[in-house]
């Protein structure tokens, strides 16, 4: 039987890369630990299936000594007030694969003859953080007195993603890797990320963070759009980022989504705070914690009330469980409705192949395909 000389050095750090113990893997490989001595070796098929059950490209498992993986675009993730310099492998291949898709989709834009979107980069961080949210909220039409139509704020979120994709911006919202549910993502890590493209910005929001979080990612992300900067960020509504940009970002979401001078006018100091929050969730229709940070930010509590009141009702709302829906419908989210549509459509037009779509769409089965299509109103 043919052994593959590996360095030992590689398969430990395919292991640590994928996340896994050596007992994770202990019943398929049974000498792992063996092989990670140097003690013995692989097979070649063994490597390969190695390789595969650690989400490892086999070609890396035959070099001189583990590479060193970074983040394709700027990293603005910290973590203790410290650069985060080792990405996940889960962080890696969700990046990976938004960006095949960005790629997919500005070709096809740029084909059909679509123009390229003019507020991506319009704005800089020395614009004022009011204007530059009260831009935002216009160009998406996500002014309150349009949002306060909602019934609830989940739904407000759902329509404030659907603004985004109508103004072309791709918006993807998946906890997993890919459709893979065994991968989860983990938000400690990162909440967020944008790609930033004139025919295809592209906002990926980590669907394993509360629903609380996520419309304040969404807007954190746009703001990064508008800056023109791609990103990696975990920062959420309760953290004030070191990095400028970060910061730039953070504020203007804020402000996009609770305008300072209106909380001033609507806030009752003398109210019963949780009573006054709930109140003011429904009336922006934003999360709760985005309401006691603004509170916070325009003067109406100090800090220590505010990291009290904002870990009370982050865990509140972390007891909520959500259903996690249809297959199909898990899939337009992953991938976002703007760009899974435009895939079908161009697959059933000729255009690209099925193979390429089911790779794109992370599937496999073409009656997946065929609901997907169903769901979007697309012939089949």
């Amino acid at each position: 039987m043919n052994r593959v000389a590996v360095e030992p050095a590689l398969l430990y750090w395919a292991r640590q890369r994928a996340g896994r113990s050596v007992a994770d893997l202990q019943k398929r490989f049974p000498k792992l630990d063996a092989w990670e001595r140097g003690a013995v070796q692989p097979t070649l098929k063994q490597l390969e299936a190695f390789a595969q059950a650690t989400h490892t490209p086999v070609g890396y498992l035959f070099l001189p000594e583990p590479p060193a993986e970074q983040l394709p675009v700027s990293d603005f993730r910290t973590m203790g007030g410290a650069d985060v310099n080792r990405p996940s492998l889960g962080l890696l291949d969700t990046l990976y694969l938004c960006q095949q898709r960005q790629e997919w989709y500005r070709e096809e834009a740029r084909i059909a003859g679509e123009a390229p979107l003019d507020v991506i980069g319009s704005l800089d961080t020395s614009v004022d953080v009011a204007s530059a949210g009260a831009r935002l909220r216009a160009a998406f039409g996500f002014a309150v007195e349009q949002r306060q139509q909602a019934p609830t704020w989940t739904e407000a979120l759902r329509q404030f993603i659907e603004q985004a994709e109508a103004l072309g911006v791709l918006v993807m919202v998946s906890g997993v890797v890919g459709n893979n549910t065994h991968r989860s993502l983990d938000p400690e890590e990162f909440r967020g990320f944008a790609l930033s493209d004139p025919w295809a910005p592209l906002v990926f929001i980590n669907g394993a963070d509360t629903k609380a979080a996520q419309m304040f990612t969404l807007a954190h992300e746009l703001a990064h759009l508008w800056l023109g900067q791609s990103g990696v960020s975990n920062v959420q509504v309760s953290t004030t980022p070191d990095h400028a940009i970060e910061r730039w970002c953070n504020q203007v979401a804020a402000e996009l989504l609770v305008p300072s001078d209106l909380l001033r006018a609507e806030f009752d100091i003398g109210t019963d705070l949780p009573e006054e929050v709930n109140r003011l969730a429904r009336y922006f229709k934003v999360s709760t914690l985005v309401i006691l940070r603004r509170i916070h930010d325009t003067g109406g509590m100090p800090w220590e009330a505010f990291q009290a009141a904002y870990s009370a009702e982050l865990a509140r709302l972390r007891g909520i469980a959500s259903s996690g829906g249809r297959y199909q419908r898990n899939v337009l989210s992953r991938a976002g409705r703007r760009f899974a549509r435009a895939l079908v459509v161009s697959t059933l037009e000729g255009r690209t192949s099925f193979t390429e779509s089911f790779r794109l769409l992370d599937i496999k089965k073409l009656s997946v395909f065929r609901e997907v299509a169903q769901s979007l109103d697309v012939g089949f």
